[in-house]
């Protein structure tokens, strides 16, 4: 087990916490919301929405399609046993800084040839996932082999990982508020077996 000096780690924290906050500030400020507005236009349109990531991203991807659900929209997670067929009609919400892992092109491969749109959320717009999807926002943050801190300090692919949380929360919050939905009528399809 690693340990750590109570007041190593409080100094650390204290230059930590605030850069990674303004890593994210930075990142946010450098979106296109135009192509935010052109997924949220995606997203309405599909007939259902399926979303995939690995890893962390993948846990970002969750949390998204919960908040997707909550606004009412018919929404699965690659992967799950109970995810049905994607469909021509369907959108494929893929998110992979990088663009190339294996996992999610195959996945937005076969989403392709069923005839679904493919959305991707990346730092890129060279790679295989990017070739494959019809639309494209790019989060210009670090990929997750970005050792040398170039864009971002943070540990791998984290400022990618927690903007696509970012994002995604944004893109739910500007739909909710045009929806005119009460938070108390989108409460209702939260889950309740907790």
């Amino acid at each position: 087990m690693i340990a750590f000096d109570k007041e190593a780690l409080v100094k650390s924290l204290t230059v930590d916490l605030p850069m990674i906050l303004e890593e994210n500030e930075r990142l946010t400020k450098n979106v296109s919301i135009d192509d935010i507005t052109s997924l949220a236009l995606l997203l309405q349109q599909a007939n259902r929405i399926f979303v995939i990531g690995a890893g962390r991203t993948g846990l970002m991807m969750k949390a998204a399609a919960m908040r997707l659900m909550h606004l009412g929209l018919n929404v699965h997670v690659v992967g799950e046993t109970t995810t049905p067929a994607i469909l021509k009609g369907d959108l494929l919400l893929a998110a992979s800084g990088s663009g190339t892992t294996s996992s999610i092109v195959k996945a937005a491969e076969k989403a392709h040839a069923a005839g679904a749109t493919i959305a991707a959320l990346s730092t890129t717009t060279e790679s295989p996932l990017a070739g494959i999807a019809q639309f494209v926002l790019v989060i210009p943050a670090a990929q997750k082999q970005d050792f040398h801190g170039t864009i971002s300090r943070q540990y791998a692919g984290s400022l990618f990982e927690q903007s696509v949380l970012i994002v995604t929360d944004a893109l739910f919050q500007a739909m909710w508020k045009l929806s005119d939905a009460p938070p108390e009528e989108v409460w209702k399809l939260h889950a309740n077996m907790e």
